[in-house]
């Protein structure tokens, strides 16, 4: 019996149940994918304004793409968008690309959560916000901002309100030494008719006005023309009243729990707005109130670097000092005694040593958590 010859015809192939399309690594490079800019994040929908200060400016509404699930996008960031970028209702685009980000302000839940968590992309200024009083303010948390700030290249700045409550004369003197502006904020509280204050209305939205001090809200829009900025601070130390002064926005404000002393959440997500009559470019993004700020991503010999009346007592440091509490014979310590650090270096020196110390963190808030 002769042996019969096979060919490729006689191989019989099972179709695949997840369908015949060959698979591959390689992703589109969406050239033709138009830029935004970030504004606000909800729920897995990215809201971007597209082609910024021109007539064809509008507001796009994306999804983000499968291949970015693992990839963090926060207010600020430049995106690259496909799909339907028309901004009409009821329609989604698709968000593809993430650019090269100039700045990144970032923190971790705690000193030792190793996690990274994304606040804010793009924004060359941070103003750190805390009230006089009501809630009482915090150094920790201001020092803490202070680190972030520098570690992420970015210029802080220090916003006091409710300055009518309590003379922040002790408070401003731990950063007099510092090459930091300060800007003091004073409110009045007012019925409908304006019968009290005077200044700036910034509308609450309980109907009641805070009479924001005029001077005060020039002084800041002047440190902020031309700049995107992130606001940062507690529930109520007065973040989105002030917003709603420079911008003309309608931020919910919210007041101070009388038991807690801690401030009622209200804004549930950042948003970046606009300054009214201010240079392109001019944008404020106000935060929620946050509840911890860990610094467990800034290496420690970087932390150092925010406390500018300090650091120059290092230089009578023994090599490898940590310049923590445990450290001997530490230079800092006989910086602070001759009075180079002024009155409040020992009290400068104590929260440096608590930043460096392992498993600080800061004292815990009944608000949202902040950052992607």
């Amino acid at each position: 019996m002769a042996q019969r010859e096979w060919d490729e015809s006689d191989v019989r192939i099972r179709p695949n149940k997840r369908g015949t399309r060959p698979r591959t690594k390689d992703r589109p490079s969406h050239e033709d994918a138009v830029v935004g800019r970030i504004v606000t994040v909800d729920r897995g929908r990215y809201t971007a304004i597209v082609d910024e200060d021109t007539p064809q400016e509008r507001l796009v509404v994306a999804a983000r793409a499968r291949e970015l699930r693992r990839t963090a996008v926060v207010p600020g960031d430049f995106v690259g968008l496909v799909g339907d970028v028309s901004g009409r209702p009821d329609t989604l685009a698709r968000l593809v690309r993430v650019q090269e980000r100039e700045t990144l302000l970032r923190r971790s839940a705690d000193d030792t959560d190793p996690v990274e968590r994304a606040v804010v992309a793009n924004a060359d200024q941070l103003v750190i916000v805390v009230a006089a009083a009501n809630p009482e303010p915090r150094t920790g948390f201001i020092d803490r901002a202070l680190v972030a700030a520098y570690d992420a290249g970015i210029e802080p700045l220090l916003l006091v309100t409710k300055a009518d409550l309590k003379d922040p004369a002790e408070l401003l003197a731990n950063y007099s030494l510092l090459p930091l502006t300060v800007v003091v904020s004073r409110t009045a509280e007012t019925d409908d008719d304006g019968a009290a204050g005077a200044g700036i209305d910034a509308r609450g939205a309980d109907g009641a006005s805070a009479k924001l001090d005029d001077e005060a809200v020039a002084a800041l829009r002047a440190e902020l023309d031309g700049h995107v900025t992130v606001l940062l601070g507690h529930s109520g130390v007065g973040k989105s009243t002030m917003v709603n002064a420079l911008t003309g926005a309608d931020r919910a404000t919210g007041g101070v729990n009388a038991v807690t002393g801690r401030g009622r959440h209200t804004s549930s997500s950042a948003l970046a707005l606009r300054l009214e009559d201010s240079p392109p470019g001019s944008w404020i993004i106000d935060t929620p109130g946050i509840r911890s700020f860990g610094l467990a991503h800034v290496d420690p010999d970087r932390i150092l670097h925010a406390f500018a009346d300090l650091e120059p007592g290092i230089e009578g440091c023994a090599r490898g000092c940590r310049h923590d509490a445990a450290a001997v014979e530490c230079g800092l310590d006989a910086w602070v005694a001759a009075g180079n650090a002024g009155e409040a270096g020992p009290a400068r020196l104590a929260s440096l040593r608590r930043l460096l110390g392992a498993g600080a963190r800061e004292e815990p808030q009944d608000t949202k958590e902040l950052g992607s």
